[in-house]
């Protein structure tokens, strides 16, 4: 089982991750600045190592003691995990994924989501 040592060090890198990917993303397509398509992207707790998660189970617990809200549908997410001050939903899509990949590292199963605003 993750601690909440292991989720808070989880969820910096996973920031910083999607901070990178998301400046990364401005940088080669809009020239550092805010551009494109206006929108919003979180990414999702799905499962931890297989099984489902809910504010009941034990990682759920240990998410929301992390500081890691719900979505509408009670779903563990970060929303847009960047923190980046852009309205880019290609760059932050971007963030997003990166942030995803660093969740998947620690046992998680992710899923991103996006939308146009």
């Amino acid at each position: 089982m993750i601690k909440h040592e292991q989720i808070v060090d989880m969820l910096e890198e996973a920031h910083v991750a999607a901070h990178t990917a998301a400046q990364d993303y401005l940088d080669k397509h809009f020239d550092g600045k805010d551009g494109g398509a206006c929108g919003f992207a979180s990414c999702n707790f799905v499962q931890y190592n297989g099984d489902a998660i809910n504010g009941r189970t034990k990682v759920g617990r240990a998410l929301k003691k992390a500081g890691v809200t719900q979505n509408w549908n009670r779903q563990f997410h970060l929303w847009n995990p960047a923190q980046i001050g852009c309205q880019s939903v290609d760059a932050l899509s971007a963030g997003a994924r990166a942030a995803a990949k660093v969740c998947e590292q620690y046992g998680f199963k992710m899923s991103v989501s996006s939308r146009l605003d």
